[in-house]
């Protein structure tokens, strides 16, 4: 049998969740016994959104730990005294088995999952490696750019990548040394504020340092506030939210879908 996930709010099984509230939506037919989709325990309530520094857990049990990452935060620690603060030393603080499978950048927000314990760690970073993790990001980007609605085949962006050793930490396309980097996206429409810029879905289908910023930005769109690759003046913050995760639980193999609405 699974286990069920036990918190101060009691057992909650779920496959998948509304946005941010880490509780099973009313209209799901997901719910069943803990025997076969126990996702995680919720965290307690309805969180508030993630500010400019601090973190939202949205769920956790014995294996996992999901939470919202605010931009502006490090994911895990630089190597600089300044930057020691980080989200993984933050959740340690708490949960002392915590340990990182996976990154954002600094500037990006939104769902992040971290393991707890080494065997949850290696079949989480497993599932990473081998593209059984699926990832959708939301964000707004210069000018206006024409494609696909949600209902339609993604458009894609497959351009190799590679460092830009001269200008780190910025990464470059890189046709010669590059490695292989896909990136499928639809229009969801106009994006917010004074003038022109669009608002898509960003499906990364493998994981190059920045590759959805460069992408963009090598096709004439880079994001809103990309202080690397676009004009920072354009927004207060990066404009690149991770909205959805989807991934197998660590222990049972349960299918479970986490959402997070884009803060901007």
């Amino acid at each position: 049998m699974a286990p069920s996930a036990s918190t101060s709010s009691g057992t909650w099984c779920a496959r998948s969740t509304t946005a941010g509230t880490g509780r099973l939506p009313a209209s799901s037919s997901a719910a069943e016994s803990p025997a076969s989709a126990a996702c995680a325990g919720p965290a307690g309530g309805r969180p508030a959104a993630c500010g400019p520094e601090s973190e939202r857990v949205l769920a956790f049990d014995a294996d996992w730990i999901l939470v919202c990452k605010p931009a502006g935060l490090l994911a895990v620690p630089g190597r600089d005294e300044d930057k020691a603060d980080c989200l993984v030393t933050r959740l340690q603080g708490r949960w002392p088995d915590a340990l990182t499978v996976h990154r954002l950048d600094q500037a990006t927000s939104g769902l992040m999952v971290f393991a707890r314990g080494a065997e949850a760690q290696r079949r989480l970073s497993r599932a990473f490696a081998e593209r059984q993790v699926d990832k959708h990001y939301e964000a707004v980007v210069e000018g206006r750019l024409e494609g696909p609605g949600p209902a339609e085949p993604p458009a894609r962006i497959d351009l190799p990548l590679g460092a830009d050793w001269p200008q780190r930490p910025r990464q470059k396309v890189d046709p010669l040394h590059g490695k292989p980097a896909l990136t499928l996206w639809h229009r969801l429409g106009a994006g917010p504020g004074p003038g022109l810029a669009t608002r898509l879905e960003l499906r990364p289908l493998s994981g190059r340092t920045h590759q959805l910023r460069l992408h963009l930005a090598a096709i004439g769109h880079p994001i809103l506030g990309d202080a690397l690759y676009g004009d920072p003046g354009r927004a207060g913050r990066l404009l690149l939210h991770a909205t959805r995760l989807e991934l197998e639980h660590p222990r049972h193999g349960t299918r479970c879908i986490w959402h997070d609405p884009a803060p901007f």
